[in-house]
């Protein structure tokens, strides 16, 4: 548990992404002639990072003004920290 409560907000985002894993595993193999889709894990791996860093920002911009610079490398630093369990939880 962190002691930052903006991080606890990543991990919340960073867990909901995650749960949409078994979901978008399962479209894509049942779309993948039309979405061609060489490596699904590495595709979802992609999805969910943008997914917790977009959301971050978004949650940033909802409780002040947009975000700074120095706020998204925050929001970038956090959930870089935790690749090794999300790139786990994908490919495990």
């Amino acid at each position: 548990m962190s002691e930052d409560p903006f991080e606890e907000i990543i991990i919340q985002v960073i867990n909901g992404a995650v749960s949409t894993i078994p979901a978008y595993l399962e479209d894509i193999n049942e779309n993948k002639d039309t979405l061609k889709v060489e490596n699904p894990r590495e595709f979802v791996y992609g999805i969910v990072m943008g997914m917790a860093l977009g959301m971050g920002g978004a949650i940033l911009s909802a409780q002040k003004e947009a975000p700074t610079p120095e706020d998204q490398m925050k929001i970038r630093d956090i959930v870089y920290k935790h690749i090794p369990e999300i790139r786990e939880r994908i490919f495990n």
